[in-house]
């Protein structure tokens, strides 16, 4: 379907790829991984013909349709919603395009045209375009009544929605993604995961969402010392295997058919439990096939995240009466009554982000409520990583100094101390004297992290915590927050972490709060939940 052979690129001295050979064939999906900086984005705009590399080439099997998730959010703005969907299909909608031209200035010269060009649009399944497009906009949450919008008239997270329909529209043979689910809500993304998983071309996608990498995904794409080597499962299984290879290869003295029968018996565990969809029973086969020298230790580095608390906190961790507050006349939420308790871990959501960082804002005194009040137990301590930790940064001084600021003894502001905190998300030797305000945005979520563990807070408060983080660093994160024994409050759009750190969930609406001690995937598929959410996100404010 699609191959790359011989693929180098070079900038400058650096080499991403180094003589790279791989297939990507029709009914699997890809989950292309690597570290930050590994080439991830770039090799999608090599395939996609948006970027060309220093050497080698990729060839789309001939007559195949291949459709890329367009980055440039602005690009369409002149176009109605409908039509730029419509465009994904580039031959289809050059088709009608022509055929309306014609119409348009009709002679009996241009009739034989038209009878052409129909014959073609009747093939391409043309007549049925808008109302194929206008499906595939409604199940990505765009209402009809936008769907003759301009483009250049519609919000940002909406127009993210359209280009993904773009992308989906006609079902393409090669379907290229690069973060396809930034922006969307958890109902929207398992709407796309389940239309993927039961999808019957080739995907390719690069994603820092580990469910739905998970949920959709036959192969694992790792992009390793310059080579990009295919891997049958999912995500978890990729990084749990490569995990188990790499405490094998430390275990020098252990023999050889011990090794392999522990990796057989991991390959029959996950073969059991691959996860639902049409792929699921070739994925399974795929895993059985497998031989314990398929599965290599990765070259990846993780981040020792550990949360230690200073002292254990009593039972009275907060409580929040009345609480209300609004942006620019809008509700944001309002008659918020929560009672935190020792042991909670709540994942508060809505569906306004704008609530959730202000509730976040107001109990960590950065912001009045417009009624209510809060009260923390007398016993808690609080560290808080902010959404838009820009603030934090506004400083010139290199790492060590900054992360000073928080040392509360003399043995704390040693520079060894703090390099050991600096060390454990991967800033050591010469990075730990970095300026810490030419940080990336993960370098900057990383150095928050350190923070908070110099901290020792009892109580941890996260929002958005996995942007701008690698999977290493996410998978790293969202361990150690299930380790952690104290109190935790995070909003986040990654499903893994919402799922497996949260035992109660916190919904903050416009006309009240929904407080459930549940799992998040339990109270997502609650239909009386669903009924209460519609109901409070409805209500006339």
């Amino acid at each position: 379907m699609l191959s790359v052979s011989n693929l180098s690129v070079q900038f400058g001295k650096r080499v991403l790829f180094d003589e790279v050979n791989v297939t990507f064939t029709q009914g699997n999906c890809y989950g292309i991984i690597g570290a930050n900086g590994a080439g991830k984005s770039t090799f999608l705009k090599i395939l996609s013909g948006k970027q060309e590399p220093t050497g080698g080439y990729v060839h789309l099997e001939p007559g195949k349709r291949m459709s890329v998730l367009e980055q440039n959010h602005n690009l369409y703005d002149e176009y109605p919603v409908l039509e730029t969907v419509v465009m994904g299909n580039k031959p289809l909608y050059e088709v009608k395009k022509e055929m309306d031209a014609l119409y348009a200035d009709y002679s009996d010269e241009n009739a034989d045209r038209i009878g052409e060009l129909q014959v073609q649009f009747e093939e391409m399944n043309g007549w049925n375009a808008d109302s194929d497009a206008a499906a595939l906009l409604s199940n990505l949450g765009i209402s009809e009544d936008l769907h003759y919008t301009l483009m250049a008239d519609m919000d940002n997270k909406l127009k993210v929605r359209v280009l993904l329909a773009q992308a989906l529209f006609g079902n393409p043979d090669v379907l290229i993604m690069d973060e396809p689910t930034n922006d969307l809500d958890f109902e929207t993304i398992s709407w796309l995961e389940n239309f993927l998983a039961n999808y019957e071309n080739t995907v390719i996608v690069v994603s820092h969402d580990r469910h739905f990498l998970d949920a959709v995904c036959t192969h694992i794409s790792d992009i390793d010392f310059g080579k990009i080597n295919h891997y049958s499962g999912n995500y978890t299984f990729w990084y749990e295997s490569s995990q188990l290879a790499a405490r094998q290869r430390a275990q020098q003295n252990k023999k050889a058919e011990e090794k392999a029968k522990e990796l057989q018996e991991f390959i029959q565990r996950f073969s059991a439990n691959v996860a639902k969809s049409k792929q699921a029973t070739s994925r399974k086969k795929m895993l059985e096939k497998l031989k314990v020298e398929d599965i290599k230790p990765s070259s990846r580095r993780y981040p020792a995240i550990i949360f230690e608390r200073e002292r254990e906190a009593g039972d009275q961790i907060l409580n929040v009466e009345g609480l209300s507050a609004s942006m620019d006349g809008e509700v944001l939420f309002k008659n918020v009554d929560i009672n935190l308790a020792k042991g909670d871990k709540v994942a508060l959501i809505s569906k306004d982000s704008r609530a959730t960082t202000a509730f976040y804002e107001i109990v960590n005194g950065g912001q009045t409520p417009d009624s209510g009040k809060y009260q923390w137990g007398v016993t808690t301590t609080q560290s808080y990583l902010p959404a838009d930790n820009s603030e934090y940064f506004e400083v010139d001084l290199n790492l060590v100094d900054w992360l000073r600021q928080w040392a509360k003894t003399e043995e704390e502001r040693e520079e060894v101390y703090i390099r050991g905190f600096l060390g454990k998300m991967l800033f050591s030797g010469e990075e730990a004297l970095k300026k810490c305000n030419v940080l990336s945005g993960g370098e900057k979520v990383r150095c928050m992290l350190s923070r908070m563990m110099m901290l020792r807070a009892n109580v941890v408060m996260l929002d958005e915590p996995t942007n701008h983080l690698d999977l290493e660093s996410i998978t790293a994160f969202n361990n150690s927050l299930k380790n952690f024994k104290g109190t935790v409050m995070f909003t986040t759009h990654d499903h893994e972490f919402a799922q497996t750190v949260a035992n109660r969930i916190i919904e903050l609406t416009p006309n009240g709060v929904i407080d459930r001690y549940l799992t998040f995937d339990d109270y997502m598929a609650d239909k009386n939940i669903k009924e209460l959410r519609n109901k409070m996100y409805a209500l006339t404010v």
